[in-house]
């Protein structure tokens, strides 16, 4: 979404600024997987690089679900998404070993089976299921829906032992209503139900890979957790995609050419740009203000919705993403206050 000597976030190594370094490097290179040292729980202030990722992933993610609606006109849903994950993971492994070496990418087996099952829970629960469910529902809807994250990530937490405020829960309850009032046209029959369904569950498994992301040992090369989230992630796309038999009378010559346009932005923008702009945003940002995108991402992807496919503003998508997006902003203005002493 490195060297052991000196590391740079994502967006320098996308071109951007690069005035502040990875958390978890140090000058002198680890003697071993196990000797990185360990990330701070919280950053010490909020510097401009924060704000320029999560600029890159307001934009870029908000985008990315015109992109999935694109390819997936001509690409079968999950072996589509393996492919992004799998060619971006090996790209971006693959600048890390010419520009490290083999240290680029050594990391403990335990902080390796940690950055696995994040790129599973994010990526084929998270990202797969809304690929699934983008064959069915428009982008719009689809973003609308997963702007429902923080919503799980309250009650996460709440499960986690930290107790939520009273405006919390009421932005839950409300962002709970507006997920209501967006699915009442898949009962109506004029969306399919089981799109609907995927793409929430898809918000569960992206709120659990991001809860989880801050409380198991991650990598502390932001770039070489990037990399095995997307190949973990890839991977079990591809088992899916080929237990659903995706691959049964797959052409490759008959997939569109705005088909693969639309799958190379998403590998090189999407995944290696606003992806690894996300995993390190996890560990260097709060959760509660990374989750802000959820309520950007969606403006951007209704307006690309209706200005370039032509998908319809109904009174039930405006109303519902309303209530959602008002739930959200309630959540994330709450908990980005000062946390008081909770007995």
């Amino acid at each position: 979404m490195t060297a052991p000597a000196s590391s740079q976030s994502p967006e320098a190594s996308a071109g951007g600024a690069d005035s502040e370094a990875s958390p978890g490097t140090a000058s002198p290179a680890p003697a071993s997987p196990d000797s990185e040292p360990a990330r701070p729980p919280h950053p010490a202030r909020l510097g401009g690089a924060v704000w320029l990722a999560l600029a890159v992933v307001y934009v870029v993610w908000g985008s990315t679900y015109l992109a999935i609606r694109v390819s997936v006109e001509s690409m079968p849903s999950f072996l589509s998404a393996a492919a992004r994950f799998l060619t971006a993971g090996t790209l971006l492994a693959g600048f890390l070993l010419v520009r490290n070496g083999p240290a680029g990418l050594r990391v403990s087996p335990r902080r390796l089976a940690s950055s696995a099952l994040v790129g599973v829970l994010l990526l084929t629960g998270g990202n797969g299921l809304v690929v699934l469910g983008e064959r069915s529902v428009p982008s719009g809807l689809a973003a609308l829906l997963v702007a429902a994250v923080p919503l799980w990530m309250v009650l996460l937490t709440a499960f986690g032992g930290e107790r939520p405020r009273p405006a919390e829960l009421a932005g839950v309850l409300l962002g709970l209503v507006g997920l209501g009032v967006l699915s009442a046209p898949a009962f109506g029959g004029d969306i399919a139900p089981l799109g609907v369904i995927a793409i929430i569950c898809a918000t569960l498994t992206w709120a659990g890979g991001s809860f989880v992301s801050k409380r198991l040992p991650m990598p502390g090369n932001v770039l070489a957790a990037s990399a095995y989230q997307m190949l973990a992630g890839g991977l079990a796309d591809l088992l899916i995609g080929l237990v659903r038999g995706e691959a049964h009378g797959l052409d490759v010559a008959a997939v569109s050419g705005r088909s693969w346009a639309a799958l190379a932005y998403l590998v090189l923008f999407g995944s290696l740009l606003a992806f690894t702009a996300y995993a390190w945003l996890l560990q260097n940002a709060p959760l509660t203000l990374v989750s802000t995108y959820a309520y950007v991402n969606p403006v951007v992807a209704v307006l690309l919705g209706w200005l370039i496919l032509a998908e319809p503003l109904t009174g039930p998508t405006l109303a519902g993403g309303a209530i959602v997006v008002a739930g959200v902003c309630l959540v994330v203005s709450v908990s980005r206050r000062p946390a008081r002493t909770r007995g």
